[in-house]
């Protein structure tokens, strides 16, 4: 019996608000294949109201009372991608991969283990943090502090989410369209890569 061919998998790792789900989307629509979106987002719909928001936990160890759970569901997802590669299906998931939780945990780690000899592109969206401000006034009508800072979860979002990480490429979607961000991803897919397991060798030996 003959086995299909390995499905690609596309990371989008960056902080709430910075463009990825409409990459995603993109993606999901134009790019020739099958592409199953297995990001945050939809992550968190699987789950109960108590362990809410799971994956979605934002920077700063808040709740390491969840965060046994949040390593599991890490290990689940990630390991759901590599059967969906393994079966022929092309997933792309929209991320918040940070580490900076109570307990030693960075689930990128758990990623690297997970996809390992898959065919996997890791990439990084941001934007200026403006214009992540104006997208959570639309979206939530939530906006700056009283005195006209931007909220400290904000900005751990904004520091934690790409803090030592190395990519494949990456992306600022404050000057590039989604469409425009997606054929970036289409071209570089093309070349050779490997971030994610870079990073985890170079980790080891540090």
């Amino acid at each position: 019996m003959t086995h299909p061919p390995m499905g690609k998998i596309i990371l989008l790792n960056g902080a709430p608000r910075s463009g990825k789900s409409s990459i995603a989307a993109v993606i999901q629509n134009t790019f020739p294949g099958i592409w199953i979106n297995l990001g945050v987002d939809t992550y968190m719909k699987t789950i109960p109201q108590s362990l809410q928001p799971g994956i979605g936990l934002r920077p700063g160890g808040e709740r390491p009372d969840m965060e046994p759970a949040i390593h599991l569901m890490y290990r689940a997802l990630f390991e759901s991608m590599a059967v969906h590669s393994r079966l022929g299906l092309n997933v792309v998931a929209d991320l918040g991969l940070h580490a900076m939780y109570a307990r030693n945990m960075d689930p990128l780690d758990l990623c690297a283990q997970a996809l390992g000899g898959l065919d996997v592109l890791l990439v990084g969206v941001s934007c200026p943090i403006e214009t992540v401000m104006e997208r959570r006034i639309a979206t939530w009508g939530k906006g700056y502090e009283a005195d006209g800072s931007v909220p400290a979860p904000v900005m751990r979002w904004q520091r934690a989410v790409h803090a030592g990480r190395i990519y494949d490429l990456e992306l600022d979607t404050g000057s590039s369209t989604p469409e425009q961000c997606a054929q970036a991803i289409l071209e570089r897919m093309a070349a050779p890569h490997g971030a994610l397991f870079h990073q985890r060798e170079r980790a080891k030996r540090l």
